[in-house]
């Protein structure tokens, strides 16, 4: 799902004349725990904990210079939350924005819906 959600985003950055995002797996890491945490209710569905999100890949990398998160829950494909987020102007913004890295992170809770979690980062 993670490379399908990338695989959708690159495309749509390449149509638009924008690099490639590249995965870093320490922000995959942090994408994954958040995506977690949401769907078992352990965090709210919010970009909370963003700032240490960074920071946390910040230590593993060097510094972060621009970041930014895309969220989504439901019971969807990776073309289809992907579309939803073009669909949105500030989801839309973080998809075109000035960022190399990304990190991606899902979890699907026990009735089935998905939760999304998208790091969009540049050093």
């Amino acid at each position: 799902m993670n490379r399908d959600i990338l695989y959708h985003v690159n495309e749509y950055r390449k149509r638009k004349g924008l690099g490639a995002l590249k995965f870093v797996e320490v922000a995959n890491e942090q994408a994954a725990i958040h995506s977690k945490n949401m769907a078992l209710k352990r965090a709210a569905f919010s970009h909370d904990g963003f700032e240490q999100r960074i920071a946390v890949v910040s230590k593993s990398i060097g510094p972060v210079m621009g970041a930014a998160e895309n969220l989504a829950y439901g019971e969807l494909s990776a073309e289809a939350v992907v579309k939803g987020w073009i669909n949105s102007p500030g989801h839309k913004k973080n998809i075109e924005g000035n960022y190399t890295l990304t990190g991606i992170g899902t979890y699907q809770d026990a009735k089935g819906v998905i939760y999304f979690t998208q790091l969009f980062m540049r050093q």
